[in-house]
């Protein structure tokens, strides 16, 4: 399955490993699916990790911000969308739908409300971290 991981699922994923959004990241880790990714995308959660705030309560480090990054960059496949979407109400939600177009992803996993109001978007399904856990579940 490929699929666009939106960054507040990768932010949740780091600082709760043992909640829905970290067992993303196992699966990640065990390559039960392809992220779909675009350098925007991929360089997104390093800088809200690495924000000072975030950074002191969370207790992350820089390392594990870029072990994040590096994890998704492995595992992941990178695309350079060649289209402008302009659909989200938040601008900077556009990216990931961008790169699921280019990519040809199955979904864009996300906790946003804004993308997931959408539902899809050119026969790509906008899902929440628990559909998409069991979406992997059935394959």
């Amino acid at each position: 399955m490929r699929v666009v991981i939106d960054t507040n699922v990768l932010v949740s994923a780091l600082i709760l490993p043992y909640s829905l959004t970290g067992e993303i990241l196992i699966q990640l880790r065990a390559a039960t699916f392809t992220p779909v990714y675009s350098m925007p995308i991929l360089t997104e959660p390093a800088e809200v990790l690495t924000r000072p705030k975030l950074a002191r309560k969370y207790g992350v480090t820089a390392d594990d911000a870029l072990a994040l990054v590096d994890l998704l960059a492995i595992r992941g496949e990178l695309v350079v969308p060649i289209s402008s979407i302009h659909v989200c109400r938040d601008p900077k939600d556009d990216m990931f739908l961008a790169a699921a177009v280019a990519g040809a992803a199955n979904a864009v996993v996300s906790s946003d409300a804004d993308l997931l109001a959408l539902a899809s978007f050119q026969e790509i399904a906008i899902i929440t971290p628990r559909a998409f856990l069991a979406t992997l579940r059935t394959m």
